[in-house]
């Protein structure tokens, strides 16, 4: 593979992934890592090869880039494997950590990880996770994520809660009441002042985020 059309594969793949990142994250750094097409498939010989995005294609983990022939006596299109990797400080455990562990300051480093390797909100500040229970066995070296952790109790099925939506240019709050417990990063549900039912996240102590 051409040295130009490499640079235009990472290129597009690193686009793809800012745009996903948004422009208030600061990641470490973005590698992409190339696969290889099946190199059983007959490709016609081809002047100029372009790469583009795939619709559906994830922008970080394991994904594809499309390349399409668009110079050639065949044109011909195939997709290539590529890997989105998403390079930033993170908590991770500084020793092999069985599931039930109550975490402690001296079971967590702060490292580089590729926050993008597998599902969940890696963790960067210590003291949201200390006190905190592990729900699965984390290796040495592996970083914490949101869904390593036991929910905790934002509240229960009565209690009056803050209600906050928020988007580009504006932010509501509210109060309303809660009509069941609230576990945090799950659904809750609530019933604001005006008797309208509204669904969002438990975000923490007595307070649910709507999502836009």
């Amino acid at each position: 593979m051409p040295d130009s059309l490499v640079i235009a594969i990472k290129g597009l793949a690193r686009e793809a992934a800012a745009a996903t990142l948004g422009g208030g994250v600061s990641p470490a750094r973005v590698e992409v890592l190339l696969g290889r097409i099946d190199p059983n498939m007959k490709l016609a010989p081809c002047q100029k090869i372009e790469p583009h995005l795939l619709a559906g294609a994830p922008a970080l983990g394991r994904s594809h880039i499309g390349l399409r022939c668009a110079q050639g006596d065949k044109p011909w299109q195939v997709s290539l494997p590529v890997t989105i990797q998403w390079w930033a400080a993170s908590l991770v455990a500084s020793t092999t950590l069985p599931a039930g562990t109550v975490l402690e300051a001296r079971h967590l480093v702060m490292r580089d990880v590729d926050i993008a390797a597998r599902a969940g909100r890696t963790m960067d500040e210590a003291a949201g996770v200390i006190g905190r229970t592990l729900t699965q066995r984390l290796l040495a070296g592996e970083a914490l994520r949101s869904n390593d952790l036991k929910p905790r109790h934002c509240f229960n099925a009565g209690d009056t809660v803050r209600i906050l939506a928020a988007g580009p240019g504006y932010s509501v709050s509210s109060e309303g009441q809660a009509l069941g417990p609230g576990l945090e990063g799950q659904s809750a549900r609530a019933r604001t002042e005006g008797g309208r039912i509204v669904t969002g996240i438990a975000a923490g102590e007595r307070r649910i985020e709507l999502t836009p």
